[in-house]
């Protein structure tokens, strides 16, 4: 299981993403004051990687931010770099946007299978049962053979090809707004909390 640090990382993910951000196509602000406001965590089970979902609000808009974090660059990603930290346990890390990371596109599909289990994005070993799942139509024990990654100003899709030979297309939601989850197709649907404190709900993975 993953283990989550009481430390520091220097840069902070949030000085991270407030350079980050305005680069993305699908921002809608001008200059962002990102503030932590929810999500949850899966397990790389080779321990290697970090992955986080992550929630943040800018104002009175809420973006969602898979991020991966890995102890050494990861080849052929150098697009989805978001920068570098110092980790005060772990050393120099590398901070990714998680969509162009095969790790977390492999532990997604777990999930989406039932094959993995969501974590608690701030304590170890935890589970986090308010991320509620719908299975996708997929052959059970099948992985990520391969999968591509676009942006646009309504979100990311992955789309990938498993080891059984299901194609499918994820549509990653970027700008969050409460909303239901949608009949019928397989999804992945968390919270997170506006700076008025109110609790909000919505799909942030959706299968096309």
């Amino acid at each position: 299981m993953a283990v989550v640090h009481r430390t520091t990382m220097t840069p902070t993910k949030l000085e991270l993403l407030q350079a980050w951000l305005p680069g993305q196509p699908w921002y809608a602000g001008e200059r962002p004051d990102p503030a932590k406001a929810g999500g949850f965590r899966l397990d790389d089970p080779q321990g290697e990687v970090g992955i986080e979902f992550m929630v943040v609000t800018d104002g009175a808009a809420a973006y969602h931010v898979p991020l991966t974090y890995r102890g050494a660059p990861l080849e052929g990603a150098e697009d989805g770099l978001v920068g570098t930290a110092e980790h005060g346990v772990l050393g120099k890390r590398w901070v990714y946007d998680g969509t162009h990371d095969p790790v977390l596109a492999g532990q997604l599909l777990a999930l989406l299978l039932g094959a993995a289990e969501p974590q608690q994005q701030s304590v170890s070993d935890t589970p986090d049962p308010s991320v509620l799942v719908r299975p996708a139509a997929v052959a059970p024990g099948a992985a990520v053979a391969s999968f591509s990654t676009a942006h646009g100003p309504d979100g990311t899709v992955i789309d990938l090809e498993s080891t059984a030979g299901d194609r499918l297309a994820l549509r990653v939601a970027r700008a969050l707004a409460p909303a239901p989850a949608p009949d019928g197709a397989g999804h992945v649907s968390a919270t997170w909390r506006t700076p008025d404190g109110a609790e909000h709900r919505a799909p942030f993975v959706t299968v096309a």
